[in-house]
């Protein structure tokens, strides 16, 4: 579970940098651009923490379902940012993306680590 609790920290304290500097005044849109992809990716690590140890078999198809659930969440999610809440469209999709590519970036290295500690040996 530890690295839901990195991702959350490592993005709120990134937002919370981002919003310190003098002159943005996107800080309502770099947050919003930081909910869903943290959201998406401490849930799918959440997932995977319970599934994957006491049935490994199981992982790939709660995946491919959770890849499904967030299309369907994120296309929902950013179409209310722009469309409901009228959040700048520039800072949100930057922000959406960039924390989209780390968490996820962060969370196949995790899955990797996973993976390795759960590796048969050769006899």
């Amino acid at each position: 579970m530890k690295p839901a609790w990195w991702m959350a920290a490592a993005a709120v304290a990134t937002w919370l940098a981002v919003a310190a500097v003098p002159g943005v005044e996107s800080d309502l849109e770099i947050l919003f651009g930081m909910l869903a992809p943290l959201t998406g990716a401490v849930a799918t690590w959440v997932l995977v923490v319970r599934v994957y140890p006491a049935n490994p078999e199981r992982l790939t198809p709660l995946m491919v379902i959770a890849f499904g659930g967030k299309v369907v969440f994120f296309g929902a999610y950013v179409t209310i940012m722009l469309a409901v809440l009228a959040l700048q469209p520039l800072p949100f999709v930057v922000s959406f993306t960039t924390y989209f590519v780390a968490l996820h970036f962060f969370e196949a290295v995790c899955l990797q680590r996973l993976f390795a500690q759960h590796v048969p040996t050769a006899k």
